[in-house]
């Protein structure tokens, strides 16, 4: 009797250290899906300020007139879009 209560207790002891371990690893886990999330948004901000800072560097070789074939038909894309997106604005506020 007394080996199956103290086996019992044994038992008990190590599922409340696993319980433990349990809600550590699960707290460690929400932390590190923060941090990815956090890490998601810094890569899509930087990505972003990348494109940004290309479409400045096309228009300031527009400006010198520095561009190449290449160049220039990237900046004729981007000017065409910009144009659609303004369309698509106009369109939507006279509806």
């Amino acid at each position: 009797m007394q080996q199956t209560e103290a086996h019992i207790n044994r038992i008990n002891l190590h599922l409340q250290e696993l319980i433990k371990k349990y809600s550590a690893l699960q707290k460690l886990c929400a932390q590190q899906q923060s941090a990815i999330e956090e890490m998601k948004k810094q890569q899509e901000e930087g990505s972003r300020k990348i494109k940004q800072l290309e479409e400045q560097q096309l228009i300031l070789k527009s400006a010198a007139g520095q561009l190449n074939v290449a160049d220039k038909k990237a900046f004729e894309q981007t000017l065409n879009r910009y144009l659609r997106e303004i369309d698509k604005c106009i369109a939507l506020l006279s509806e």
